[in-house]
């Protein structure tokens, strides 16, 4: 039971991705529309969106034909929910009308509501807001810890924007092909040149999702 909350509430002891997927096996009412994932506690900037559990399960919804949101709240002591939920609430409206399969990711500075600058789109800065090391291990066990790192972001950036006291929101798509005119779809592999994003070749999404 959730205080404030008129309907059911189920909570399940597993990865984010697992949760998305449970919903959309209806297994705990009707499939979802959109599938909200957040608040995270820390920012998820960067190339971080690539192992974020908080990013994948909307990009898990996506995979499904499901719209995506995926909220991640600057540190602070205290944590601004509020600012979070907020603005959750005010891109959530502009979700529910977009395109199909449409997976946002947004970041929220640490600040009160009434001290950001509203939401703006930010491309993905080159790193994110903290790295991993390992601080120590002994047999069986490491130990991890996350530092921030000192990067001036780019301004247009998801994480130089939310430096700047906005909101940032960046779309994205998960699953994507890599193509050039040397890799085809059945095409012998050789020892031409290999796909690769890095050098500009054609990103290609893919053609279906599971239809049911």
């Amino acid at each position: 039971q959730i205080i404030g909350l008129a309907g059911k509430a189920f909570a399940l002891d597993g990865p984010p991705a697992l949760c998305t997927i449970t919903s959309h096996l209806e297994a705990f009412g009707p499939r979802p529309d959109v599938v909200i994932s957040g608040p995270n506690l820390g920012l998820n900037t960067g190339r971080s969106v690539l192992h974020s559990g908080t990013v994948g399960a909307a990009l898990a919804a996506q995979n499904f034909g499901i719209k995506g949101l995926a909220v991640s709240l600057a540190v602070s002591d205290p944590w601004h929910f509020d600012t979070a939920c907020r603005y959750s609430i005010e891109l959530l409206k502009i979700l529910v009308q977009g395109p199909e399969r449409c997976v946002l990711n947004l970041n929220v500075p640490a600040l009160p509501f009434e001290q950001t600058n509203g939401l703006r789109w930010g491309r993905l800065a080159e790193f994110g807001s903290v790295r991993s090391q390992v601080v120590g291990h002994t047999e069986g066990q490491l130990n991890f810890d996350l530092v921030e790192i000192d990067f001036d972001a780019p301004a247009d950036s998801d994480l130089g924007l939310v430096n700047a006291g906005f909101a940032a929101v960046t779309s994205l798509q998960s699953n994507s092909e890599v193509w050039n005119s040397a890799a085809t779809p059945g095409a012998v592999i050789s020892q031409a040149q290999l796909p690769s994003a890095t050098q500009g070749d054609r990103l290609v999404p893919p053609e279906s999702f599971y239809p049911f």
